[in-house]
């Protein structure tokens, strides 16, 4: 039996250059090779076997998340926040419009701004898009992370790819925004 990270899931029965090298270092004759090659176009043809679980990962790639625990604008910004102060980001859904991100400006710090506000730009491959405060106060901090890998937000967009801090004039105005359900339900 040979490790599955060897089989190709595609209709050509051809093998790789990189399986070839590892086949290789595995078979120690010309034999013992040919045997090797010929278990794998055999294992290939059943590729079918592979296909569904396949298309069921892909599906599931696009399968959006919202966490029930943040807080949601319709300008798919997030929300979380810790006593009076406030973590804000984009939404799963918003990078993926965006698609590769590339670069974050804020230039806020510091600056008591009103709900609906921009506080900052977003830079994709594609486009540039304003951030907007989901609630009024005063943006504390930028992500310094983003400073050398905005890709974090891609990667992780209610994690490590969280934007600013904010002290939030009256945190019961976060409990006003929407819910994940509701959000969901914006986003589609």
């Amino acid at each position: 039996m040979f490790p599955s990270f060897l089989i190709r899931d595609n209709k050509d029965t051809g093998v790789s250059q990189n399986c070839k090298a590892v086949a290789d270092q595995w078979c120690k004759n010309w034999h013992e090779r040919r045997r090797f090659f010929g278990e794998m176009r055999k294992k290939i043809a059943v590729t079918p076997f592979y296909k569904p679980f396949y298309s069921y990962l892909r599906y599931k790639s696009f399968i959006m998340n919202y966490p029930n625990n943040l807080r949601y604008t319709k300008d798919h910004e997030w929300i979380s926040l810790e006593g009076n102060i406030a973590t804000i980001g984009i939404t799963d859904f918003a990078q993926r419009e965006l698609g590769d991100i590339v670069y974050v400006e804020v230039e806020t710090i510091g600056k008591a701004l009103s709900a609906g506000a921009v506080f900052g730009t977003v830079e994709a491959v594609k486009t540039v898009s304003d951030l907007f405060l989901p609630v009024s106060g005063t943006v504390n901090e930028l992500n310094p992370a983003l400073g050398n890998a905005p890709e974090l937000i891609n990667n992780d967009p209610y994690g490590e790819g969280w934007m600013v801090k904010m002290t939030v004039d009256n945190p019961a105005d976060v409990d006003a925004l929407l819910d994940a359900k509701a959000y969901e339900a914006v986003a589609g």
